[in-house]
Parts: structure tokens; C-alpha cells; sequence
């Protein structure tokens, strides 16, 4: 993850999979990674106070244009996993780097990212610069 990005645009939580998460070899279905990564990401945006709730009261809904993973190793039921989440872009769009840790060894088991674009509520008009709430939220100025 990039290193230049302010501390409180990071936050890390702590989870266990879930038993229905899981396939019958008690591994972690692929597509749950992403509630996971959803989990930390609405975790970092109310730190802000722009969950989406708040996005969508101020006119922006910011739909998942783009999300990648690379799955290093495989999360297990009950593994006590760290998913750390990072704003890394927020002028015209929104991207968040992610990285899922076993919570005991600290080793990388997930990488991913996923970008977001701004949309109007009225009218679904994408936006190609990030609307001014969000960067008053984030507390950084338009570049």
C-alpha cells in the first residue's frame, strides 16, 4: 500500500469468517472477500461521517466501477483476519487499496482495490471530478 497517504485514511478492523461464508472445506467462498472489503470500507467512510447514507443525503451515490483481488491465501472459517482499508485516490474518483492479514502471524493473505465514481442522485449523471462534500469531508483541498 502507498505511503504518502495521511494516517486517518486508513483503518484496520478485526473479523472471523463466518461458518456460512464458507465452502464445504471450510475455506472462504471467493466472492465474500468483497463483504469483507465493504465491511472496512464503510468503516473508513463514517470516520468521515460519508457512509453511504450520507452520500446519497448530499446528492452522490458512488457505485464500484472497478474492484480487483488477488488472493495470496485462503481465509478460513473462524480465522481471526485484520482488514486494513485506505483511501489512495479522491480527486476524481474514490479508490481504496486493501490488504487482509492473519490476525496472528500478520501475514498478507488478500490484496485488492476497488474504485468508485461520484453519480448524481437526480438525473444518474457520472461525474469526472470528485464532488466538493466529499473532499470538505475528507479534509483535503481540490487539486
Amino acid at each position: 500500500m502507498s505511503t504518502d497517504i495521511p494516517a486517518r485514511f486508513t483503518i484496520e478492523i478485526t473479523l472471523e469468517p463466518a461458518f456460512h461464508d464458507c465452502d464445504p472445506m471450510q475455506v472462504v467462498w471467493h466472492g465474500n472477500y468483497f463483504k469483507y472489503l465493504e465491511i472496512a470500507r464503510c468503516a473508513l467512510l463514517r470516520r468521515f461521517d460519508y457512509d453511504y447514507p450520507q452520500m446519497h443525503a448530499s446528492g452522490f451515490i458512488f457505485p464500484i466501477v472497478d474492484a480487483r483481488v488477488k488472493y495470496v491465501r485462503p481465509l478460513h472459517f473462524a480465522q481471526p483476519l485484520k482488514v486494513q482499508a485506505r483511501i489512495v485516490e479522491w480527486e476524481n474518483r474514490l479508490k481504496l487499496e486493501y490488504e487482509i492479514r492473519d490476525a496472528q502471524s500478520g501475514e498478507v493473505l488478500t490484496r485488492a482495490h476497488t474504485i468508485q465514481v461520484a453519480v448524481t442522485v437526480e438525473g444518474g449523471e457520472m461525474q469526472y471530478v470528485s464532488p466538493d462534500v466529499l473532499l470538505q469531508k475528507l479534509g483535503v483541498v481540490a487539486l
